[in-house]
């Protein structure tokens, strides 16, 4: 290090100490022509980073996904110019929506050839630019560590969200003052300086949910990302108010809180939790952009339902719903001003929250155990996840693609305490996520035992990955939900089309053997009475697992969609 301050770095070499001093640990990748110089820096230079050679540049974003959530530090993955930088968009533009702080770094075609119509030639700048919310291509070498510096700024301060910085291959060569390395360390972790809200907007806000009969509280994933998990626990247990959330917010509450009802919308929510969402004279949503999918595209909050309306983003107040009373600022600050407001008060008023989500959950739960104990063939997805649960450690992270498995582990899991424990990709639904995601997740929380669930079409996505997590010996165990079709579609053609199937169904693939050929070690399960023992032992193997399970079809189930239900 000390030689390095005292003499010029070039460009690449600079690329490197920047994220060594923005506390870079782990960087996902894929090599390339344009890519050279800076994997020689990566070579040469002492650091602390581990690079991890990806086999697909977009599961180096959906990696570097995956350890942001779980870490609360800035993810970063790395891909060559021309097609790299196109594989890499989907991870990009999934962590962006999703609020998480992903980097992307491309490298591209020098400079000097802009306009020549060289191999692999992208506007990188015009193609990143509205997926992110942080974009630059790097023109001059000079500019290296002030970009770096302004994108982790962008990543990690407000409304937290992916970047994208373009490092043209001559600008990689060319000096960098080394006197210009140095970085904020605040910005190494999201969220960065957090926002305290406007003076008497939370007193507003408590007032006006004091004033209701049936309030809801309706989190979204910022109260996990803000960490304002023990201060919202607080806050409902005291006013005795029931919390449901979106599914990026599970882990707001644990799934046995009293007051935790679970998660509501189209997606994971069932009749059972919709009556609350249905009766609410006054939604509060937290860290909610009330979107589709969490209010059934807006048939709840009803008309005439009050709203309470917390984020970090203001764009999102009043939004979807007139906001009686709105609170801009981070989530913890917020709910700590609400928590202090309320130890103001002489006498608090409660809701009966508690009783109302005992009722709905033992009503809920009583159907799911029903068919969680089917001997049924082809296997049940309630019958999974019920093993799931009674299998995974208490600080286990479950990670599930889009399609099958994503509605029954939002509704029935059984996570059993706050925090990020279960990743999804909600905001764009890209199938191929969980197996790439659950490696990055490992690599930022090795300690915890690591579950990606997906789909037969999912898992043909990406399964090429499945060689990264074998050279990485990351033991996972993977859950392919085998019903030899795309799922989701399918059953929407049922429910929607009267069951008119079009262009949906594909061969049943062994993704046992798929696996095995990786050195995965696999199992494929048919017999229901097989699960339980299979479960077990890849749960307790050192190294990388796969079950495939032959799984009842979407369009027959009983999934908790309520567009599929009604």
């Amino acid at each position: 290090m000390a030689k390095d301050l005292a003499n010029q770095l070039n460009g690449a070499e600079a690329m490197v100490r920047m994220l060594e001093a923005q506390g870079v640990t782990h960087i996902f990748g894929l090599c390339g022509d344009t890519t050279l110089p800076f994997y020689d820096a990566m070579l040469r230079l002492d650091h602390n980073i581990t690079h991890v050679l990806t086999r697909d540049e977009r599961c180096a974003a959906y990696m570097a996904d995956g350890f942001s959530r779980v870490t609360g530090r800035v993810g970063v993955c790395e891909g060559p110019s021309g097609g790299g930088a196109t594989y890499i968009l989907p991870g990009l533009i999934e962590a962006n929506e999703s609020s998480y702080a992903v980097l992307a770094i491309t490298t591209d075609i020098s400079v000097s050839s802009y306009g020549k119509y060289p191999l692999t030639e992208v506007d990188q700048d015009a193609l990143m630019r509205p997926l992110t919310k942080f974009n630059t291509v790097i023109k001059k070498s000079e500019h290296i560590p002030r970009m770096v510096r302004q994108a982790f700024r962008a990543m990690t301060t407000g409304r937290s969200g992916s970047a994208h910085l373009g490092l043209p291959y001559d600008i990689q060569y060319e000096h960098v003052d080394a006197q210009d390395i140095w970085a904020d360390p605040k910005h190494n972790a999201y969220p960065a300086y957090p926002v305290a809200p406007e003076p008497g907007s939370v007193a507003a806000a408590v007032e006006a949910i004091l004033s209701a009969e049936k309030p809801l509280i309706v989190c979204g994933g910022g109260v996990v990302i803000s960490g304002a998990m023990d201060a919202l626990d607080r806050f409902a247990s005291r006013l005795d108010i029931a919390v449901a959330t979106s599914i990026s917010g599970k882990g707001a509450l644990a799934d046995d809180n009293p007051q935790s009802l679970g998660v509501v919308g189209s997606n994971g929510g069932t009749d059972e939790t919709w009556e609350m969402m249905e009766a609410a004279d006054l939604v509060i949503f937290m860290g909610c952009r009330a979107g589709s999918t969490t209010t059934s595209r807006w048939s709840a909050p009803r008309p005439g339902a009050r709203i309470v309306h917390f984020d970090s983003d203001p764009m999102t107040i009043g939004a979807n719903y007139p906001t009686e009373a709105g609170v801009v600022g981070d989530l913890r600050l917020a709910l700590d001003q609400a928590n202090a407001v309320l130890d103001g008060l002489d006498e608090v008023k409660t809701f009966g929250g508690a009783a109302t989500v005992a009722d709905i959950k033992s009503r809920k739960f009583a159907k799911f155990a029903a068919l969680a104990a089917s001997t049924d063939t082809p296997i049940r997805p309630e019958r999974i996840i019920d093993t799931l649960n009674r299998h995974l450690p208490d600080d286990a992270i479950v990670v599930s693609d889009p399609g099958t498995s994503c509605p029954y582990y939002n509704a029935y899991s059984q996570q059993k305490s706050s925090g990020r424990q279960y990743i999804t990709n909600r905001a764009h639904g890209a199938l191929g996520y969980s197996l790439g995601a659950a490696l990055g997740a490992w690599y930022g929380r090795p300690d915890s035992k690591v579950v990606a669930m997906m789909g037969d079409g999912s898992f043909a996505f990406s399964c090429g990955e499945l060689e990264t997590v074998v050279r990485s010996n990351a033991p996972i165990t993977y859950i392919v939900f085998n019903n030899s079709n795309f799922g989701w579609i399918k059953a929407s053609q049922y429910a929607d089309k009267e069951a008119r199937y079009y262009n949906v169904d594909f061969a049943r693939t062994d993704n046992a053997k798929v696996a095995e050929g990786f050195g995965v070690k696999s199992w494929r399960v048919e017999d229901p009475g097989d699960l339980d023992a299979v479960i077990a032992e890849a749960m307790a193997h050192a190294g990388p697992t796969l079950i495939d399970i032959v799984t009842q079809p979407l369009e027959e189930s009983a999934a908790p969609v309520m567009r599929w239900m009604g």
